[in-house]
């Protein structure tokens, strides 16, 4: 008999995208999709529970449907629906909590896969050029989605400690885009005018969503000879992106503001429900972060189909045009560039080799 695989977070697109991907695997005999709410797009032959893995009737489920391979997908920074930030971390924490607390209490788990986020490096002034899975953050998240991740990852390292018979994967991906992201970041981006950290022009890393199906799979299924899919590995495209540049490509010009005037522009776009624009994407949009891939090549064993700048260039055309022509932004922004503080952070702008 095949494998039977319950993925967590199934309404969302990712999750979705991931279901219908998962049964096409010869080794799948079938697919467990759940969500606290009904999904509106196809799931193929997968079977629907609509539970809430906040609540204990998720160990009935794994139960019930013996299952053996738990992929975890509703970790995410934004609500789905109507839900705002409590329901997000009540789900990210709590909801994993259970999950896992079912998990160990299962005899037939026998592999776990959980959705995390580079986001618990933190964002930082000293950080280091490239963060390695054992670097240690300068500082630690103190709140938002990152703060839940890091305490996601913190749970999950306990169960793998009460469950060594378990193989457990924990995947942090760098900023996923694409042509239907959904992440405080890819709103971020969308605006007509972005606003930034006067002085700083940030590294920033992509993953493509289609990447991020492909190394779900391959984290979901045994190892392949000469690889080992068990650990922590960072998801990332090859390459980095100044945050002018990504302004420039999209054709959105910026407006460069100091740090507190960013805080109170953040404050005022989540109160209109525009963006969450958090003080960790602030942090993010100001020190920038890179991370290296090498494990996820050397012993995951994975090679993603889209650089950053490739999957940067996937998001700008499915948003279409922006307010000017690039070639104009461009000029405009090497403008500012010039300006007595427009490099205050140029240490920090060069091309990294060693983030691959």
């Amino acid at each position: 008999m095949g494998k039977i695989v319950l993925v967590t977070g199934a309404a969302r697109q990712l999750g979705g995208r991931f279901v219908r991907r998962i049964q096409r695997d010869p080794g799948v005999d079938r697919v467990i999709a759940l969500d606290a709410v009904t999904p509106g797009h196809q799931l193929g032959d997968a079977e629907f529970v609509l539970a809430d893995i906040r609540q204990s009737a998720i160990a009935r489920v794994l139960a019930e449907h013996s299952v053996d391979t738990v992929v975890h997908l509703d970790v995410s920074a934004k609500a789905l629906g109507a839900g705002g930030r409590t329901t997000v971390k009540e789900t990210n924490v709590i909801g994993t909590m259970q999950l896992l607390g079912a998990c160990q209490k299962s005899p037939s788990v026998q592999r776990l896969v959980v959705k995390s986020s580079t986001n618990v490096y933190g964002s930082a002034p000293r950080d280091p050029a490239v963060f390695t899975e054992t670097t240690s953050p300068k500082s630690l998240p103190s709140g938002g989605f990152a703060k839940d991740a890091v305490e996601v990852e913190g749970y999950v390292r306990g169960f793998a400690r009460r469950r060594p018979d378990v193989a457990v994967c924990v995947l942090r991906f760098a900023n996923i885009l694409g042509p239907e992201p959904d992440s405080p970041l890819a709103d971020y981006l969308t605006l007509p005018v972005l606003p930034t950290v006067l002085g700083y022009d940030p590294r920033l890393q992509f993953v493509h969503e289609d990447d991020v199906v492909d190394v779900l799979e391959i984290a979901a299924r045994e190892p392949r000879r000469g690889t080992l899919n068990s650990g922590t590995f960072n998801i990332a495209g090859d390459g980095v992106l100044l945050l002018s540049q990504c302004s420039r490509r999209l054709g959105r010009p910026t407006v460069p503001v100091l740090l507190p005037a960013v805080t109170w522009v953040g404050t005022a776009l989540r109160t209109i429900g525009m963006t969450d624009f958090s003080p960790e994407q602030i942090r993010l949009l100001t020190h920038g972060r890179v991370v290296s891939t090498v494990q996820m090549r050397e012993t995951l064993g994975f090679r993603p189909r889209f650089t950053t700048a490739e999957t940067f260039a996937e998001f700008a055309r499915s948003r279409g045009p922006g307010l000017l022509p690039p070639e104009r932004v461009g000029r405009a922004v090497g403008r500012l560039a010039g300006l007595p503080l427009g490099g205050g952070q140029a240490d920090r702008t060069h091309s990294t080799h060693g983030a691959r």
